[in-house]
């Protein structure tokens, strides 16, 4: 039984040999392969730079007719241009503040057609005709909007950074008459931020304007 093993043994080890042999591979061979494929892939970043994509980097351009505080304006815009972008840059209207930029903080709250939203939000091109209030239209001969002074009489303010998005806000909730209560006024004002926790002076403010009107 011993010597039957030993020859199918040894019969075996010429088929390994000869499998192991069909499959290596010299290393000259690796390198030449090697070589191969940096010189394919250096053809390729030469052809790649040699014409790079071409990248569109500007919009579409248009008029568009804007009434700003009760001025008419007619301006050419960039179709990509957000509505607060147009205001700062372009009207030099900075009053309006970029915040998070996204929506968040409501630092860019300003009212369009008398309904207040937030202008990062929006493309400016969407608006044509449209009549915005921003926080330069609320004083009137040297004097504060009514909630403008209810904001400096109830400390509704630190930093000051959040507050024209604030006020514009107030303004909205008042005229959607959600400012009968604190409780609505804190609820219906939740989207304005104020990392300075101003909160208990802001809703005071809008309560006080608000009673006013």
């Amino acid at each position: 039984m011993t010597n039957q093993n030993q020859t199918l043994s040894n019969k075996a080890e010429p088929e390994e040999h000869a499998s192991a042999a069909s499959v290596s591979v010299s290393r000259r061979t690796v390198l030449q392969m090697a070589g191969g494929v940096v010189s394919l892939a250096s053809m390729s970043h030469a052809e790649a730079q040699s014409s790079p994509p071409t990248v569109t980097t500007s919009g579409v351009t248009g008029p568009v007719r804007l009434v700003v505080n009760g001025t008419a304006r007619e301006l050419q815009v960039d179709s990509r241009q957000s509505l607060l972008d147009v205001l700062r840059e372009t009207l030099d209207l900075t009053g309006t503040k970029k915040g998070c930029n996204q929506g968040a903080c409501g630092a860019c709250t300003i009212l369009v057609d008398g309904r207040r939203i937030v202008s990062c939000l929006t493309l400016a091109s969407m608006h044509d005709g449209a009549e915005i209030q921003t926080i330069e239209g609320l004083e009137k001969n040297g004097e504060l909007h009514p909630l403008q002074q209810a904001f400096v009489e109830h400390e509704g303010l630190q930093c000051g950074f959040c507050t024209p998005g604030q006020i514009m806000s107030g303004l909205g909730c008042i005229a959607e008459g959600h400012a009968a209560s604190p409780e609505d006024i804190r609820f219906w004002m939740s989207g304005n931020i104020c990392r300075c926790g101003a909160y208990p002076g802001i809703v005071a403010a809008i309560a006080d304007a608000a009673e006013r009107s």
